[in-house]
């Protein structure tokens, strides 16, 4: 069986994770089928709106992290489980911050992955305790 842990591990490092070293929009762009779906409870996501939120994360976030902690991977799907993490700075679902409370969430994500690329993806991010902690 072929190893898709690696097609979908610089989702995390290059896209998702604030660097120098790759551009998330060039990231994404080839590694996230052109049909691809984002979901999550509430709403799907397609490629370019994807795209753009990270794009967006990673100005409001200039230390976004997301760091794999574990990956397991059945057929063609992928889970992932990870820890995102950063200091932002502006406008943050509704609190304003200046980059001087941090935030450190679980985040858990089911991809499948068909011809080298991603087509879609179920996540959960514990958004609700990041605000606990800006709180605090």
């Amino acid at each position: 069986m072929e190893d898709l842990k690696e097609v979908v591990r610089p989702f995390y490092t290059d896209a998702l994770t604030v660097n120098t070293h790759a551009d998330a929009a060039t990231v994404m762009g080839k590694m996230l089928a052109d049909d691809f779906k984002s979901m999550s409870g509430l709403e799907t996501k397609t490629k370019e709106q994807l795209i753009g939120q990270v794009q967006f994360f990673w100005q409001l976030v200039p230390d976004l992290r997301w760091e794999i902690q574990e990956m397991l991977q059945d057929g063609n799907r992928v889970v992932v489980r990870s820890m995102a993490s950063g200091s932002p700075k502006g406008d943050f679902m509704g609190m304003p911050l200046d980059g001087s409370k941090a935030f450190k969430i679980m985040t858990i994500d089911i991809h499948t992955v068909e011809g080298n690329q991603i087509k879609e993806v179920y996540h959960l991010e514990d958004w609700a305790s990041a605000m606990k902690q800006f709180k605090s």
